[in-house]
């Protein structure tokens, strides 16, 4: 839009109000679940008697990256193997399961895409245990779980998930804990959401230099992956415009032949990310000649590059939880500078409905 910077400076009191407001919710959903977690002791309790020996994580668009980052903490906490489920081997391809030991971790916001309820039936039916993280205790898939763990973001009007997405890492977060017996550091999660929270002007910046013509590529590795999958997917759902969330690793595979000096590359960064994470992908990126923006902490950035504040904490599996505040707020503020409401996608719904 020729005039998006005028809109731009004239609809931010007013486009993403309610985006906005959500995302400053979240260190008091925070709050919320940190207070709950008895109720994760007696969860975990009955997985431990049900002999459990393997995980699958059901789930769609934004709760599925949250699945990944459930994943990660399934797998580095407790070393148990850990899948992703395909809903359509039940919807579309009616196949017969057998999950006789087997947790079933179902996420959605809503809890209602028929989809992810359809298959919880069959996997139950099955024989597996089924538990559910969802935002609503009367939805059709909390009533059928075995056990049901509310997500305690209060309603979400923003179309684009924000507190409800950081309420499931958390979530995923706290329940692995208890289940692998860590300490859970409460007190860094509420200070530091809080503190990057109140952070208004926090990707000013980046919303100044990032074009939405130029190509966008968002980078990430272990647990800050799930990051870089939900930081493409709000600007696509919010600016309307193609990005890539990938996995350093992956990146190099292939997806890096058509990087050029044009292209804008973010890399989500959490304090305390192995400096192993990114091996030579940095240099072959900085070669290639592209402005790289990092999100986080814990990255590498020499002159010329920005960075995103995040989380102080020296753990990339709790800063990663932190950090989504700043993903949150590009995507918001990226919208509003492109002349897109964030709260109101054209073409889009809070409650997707997938078969």
């Amino acid at each position: 839009m020729a005039n998006s910077r005028e809109h731009y400076n004239l609809s931010m009191d007013i486009l993403g109000s309610h985006m906005s407001a959500e995302i400053s919710e979240i260190p008091t959903v925070f709050s919320r679940l940190i207070k709950q977690q008895l109720n994760y002791q007696s969860v975990v309790a009955e997985i431990k008697k049900s002999g459990i020996h393997n995980v699958l994580i059901l789930a769609r668009g934004t709760s599925d990256n949250a699945a990944h980052f459930l994943k990660y903490l399934i797998e580095t906490q407790l070393g148990l193997p850990c899948g992703l489920t395909s809903p359509s081997s039940v919807t579309i391809y009616k196949s017969t399961l057998h999950f006789q030991g087997t947790l079933i971790l179902a996420i959605s916001q809503s809890g209602q895409s028929p989809d992810l309820v359809e298959y919880a039936n069959a996997a139950k039916s099955a024989g597996a245990l089924i538990i559910a993280f969802t935002n609503d205790a009367t939805s059709p898939l909390a009533l059928l779980a075995h056990h049901h763990l509310d997500l305690m973001a209060g309603p979400e009007l923003a179309v684009a998930a924000t507190k409800s997405y950081a309420a499931q890492l958390l979530l995923s977060y706290l329940l692995i804990s208890v289940w692998a017996g860590n300490e859970i550091n409460s007190d860094g999660i509420l200070l530091e959401s809080t503190r990057l929270a109140a952070l208004t002007n926090l990707v000013k910046e980046a919303v100044a230099l990032v074009e939405a013509k130029r190509e966008i590529v968002i980078l990430g590795r272990g647990f800050s992956y799930p990051n870089a999958r939900e930081a493409a997917l709000k600007i696509q759902e919010t600016s309307k415009i193609s990005v890539q969330g990938l996995s350093t690793a992956d990146y190099m595979h292939g997806p890096i032949s058509a990087l050029s000096d044009e292209t804008q590359v973010f890399i989500m960064a959490p304090q305390g990310i192995p400096a192993s994470s990114f091996g030579d992908s940095l240099a072959r990126i900085r070669n290639s000649g592209p402005g790289i923006i990092w999100i986080g902490n814990g990255g590498t950035p020499i002159a010329g590059e920005l960075v995103i504040e995040g989380a102080t904490i020296e753990d990339a599996a709790v800063s990663s939880i932190v950090d989504c505040i700043a993903l949150q707020r590009f995507a918001m503020k990226f919208a509003i500078k492109n002349g897109f409401n964030p709260d109101q996608p054209v073409g889009l719904a809070k409650v997707t409905m997938t078969l």
